[in-house]
């Protein structure tokens, strides 16, 4: 630190992005952080479901970043695969570690 008084200069940039910019005499501009975050985490399983009302049969879409691509319509069909992906989202080796788990 430096006790001479002397007047703000601004700072030379290289015209690069990140480069800091000159905002008022002496105050460089700060690129501030993501206020959502990344936390790491990414969509790997969806399951879309569509139930449009009276009359008409809901239907049902299972997606997997593993590969599993599976649909289904009317209500029987459509609660069989709720249920299978619920299932699927516990065994999905993209989804669950699999280390330490027991062979079935």
């Amino acid at each position: 630190m430096t006790t001479d008084p002397r007047t703000a200069e601004p700072t030379t940039t290289t015209g690069g992005r990140g480069a800091p910019k000159v905002v008022a005499e002496g105050v460089p501009s700060v690129l501030r952080p993501n206020p959502h975050g990344d936390d790491g985490r990414r969509p790997v399983a969806w399951l879309h479901i569509t139930a449009p009302g009276r009359g008409t049969s809901p239907s049902v879409r299972s997606w997997c970043a593993c590969g599993r691509d599976l649909f289904a319509a009317g209500q029987r069909r459509a609660l069989a695969l709720i249920a299978d992906h619920a299932e699927h989202r516990t065994l999905c080796p993209r989804i669950t570690p699999q280390e330490g788990r027991k062979a079935a």
